[in-house]
């Protein structure tokens, strides 16, 4: 009588990150390795309500560590939010056999990994979001990525900003978070940034701009869409500064793209951590990144952590603006 394998199942839940695919890879191809069966739902949580699945094997996941996005999917479900919903779900994982779970998302994927886990249901997660804003871990899928697409964005503004003697104010993702647009400055050698975390004198800033246009042929400010709105800032320099200033939101292109080598490694290592994992019988956690090592964190523990801005760069991008 040939023995069942066990079978784990993997889901990619909230904003798409570059470094998804690279993950369901890895992760897909690790658990093989380990005498697994893996099977992915599409659409994150909403799949694993409607039974929306396939099997996956080595062939099926080759081809697409280079893509974006992710090929399962992601959606967002007010349905799991529900005790019914996450029923459905848990009735479905059961029936169909699979004893864990490997979520890849962000806080909010991770807090519906918890109440699985509450009710029986073996839980592991990885960390993807560009913004980069979960505690426990130095990196997560995507950022990298992320920083890269700006970045290349940023300095072709740059060269059309120096060629007409311009500010110009961009508008980078961050609704609670100033992590990218702090990283985007340092590497983009912004002259200022606003962040949800800072508040800012755009008189002052202006002011400055103003004092220092001889001389200088452009000014770069980096606005994180939770600070203000990029037209709104662009509107008062203008006015407060007296010449004109261009705005450009960057808006979804941040999230795509081809995931970076940084990612892809962490896709690679991030995966092998969430199996061993799940095979130790460990559940209710994330893997994650610190100080270069692979580590693990309890669900609770990062839900209950807001991750905060890096306070020493944030003051080395205006120190090496002047």
């Amino acid at each position: 009588m040939v023995k069942e394998k066990r079978r784990i199942a993997i889901i990619t839940s909230g904003g798409d990150a570059s470094g998804m695919n690279a993950v369901i890879r890895a992760t897909t191809r690790y658990a093989i390795y380990r005498g697994l069966e893996v099977y992915g739902f599409y659409e994150g949580y909403k799949g694993l309500i409607n039974n929306n699945f396939k099997m996956l094997d080595s062939n099926s996941v080759g081809g697409i560590i280079d893509r974006g996005g992710t090929f399962l999917y992601s959606a967002r479900s007010e349905e799991f939010k529900t005790r019914s919903g996450q029923k459905k779900a848990i009735n479905n994982l059961k029936d169909n056999k699979i004893e864990g779970l490997v979520i890849v998302g962000g806080d909010g994927s991770f807090r519906g990994g918890h109440d699985l886990h509450t009710q029986g249901i073996q839980v592991v997660g990885i960390p993807a979001t560009i913004d980069n804003d979960i505690a426990g871990t130095d990196f997560s899928i995507g950022f990298d990525t992320a920083l890269n697409v700006i970045i290349d964005l940023v300095s072709k503004i740059r060269d059309t900003a120096s060629s007409h003697e311009r500010t110009f104010v961009v508008e980078v993702m961050g609704r609670n978070s100033g992590i990218i647009a702090v990283n985007t400055g340092i590497a983009c050698g912004a002259d200022y940034i606003l962040i949800p975390e800072k508040k800012v004198d755009l008189a002052k800033i202006a002011g400055q701009i103003k004092r220092h246009r001889k001389g200088k042929r452009h000014t770069l400010i980096i606005v994180a869409e939770g600070a203000a709105s990029a037209n709104d800032v662009a509107s008062s320099i203008k006015l407060l500064a007296g010449h004109e200033v261009r705005v450009s939101v960057l808006g979804h292109i941040q999230r795509g793209g081809s995931p970076s080598a940084l990612d892809r490694v962490l896709a690679a290592k991030f995966s092998k951590k969430a199996v061993d994992l799940l095979l130790e019988g460990e559940s209710d956690c994330m893997v994650g990144i610190k100080s270069m090592k692979i580590v693990k964190n309890k669900f609770m523990d990062i839900l209950e952590e807001k991750k905060g801005i890096d306070e020493e760069l944030y003051k080395l991008v205006h120190v090496l603006s002047m």
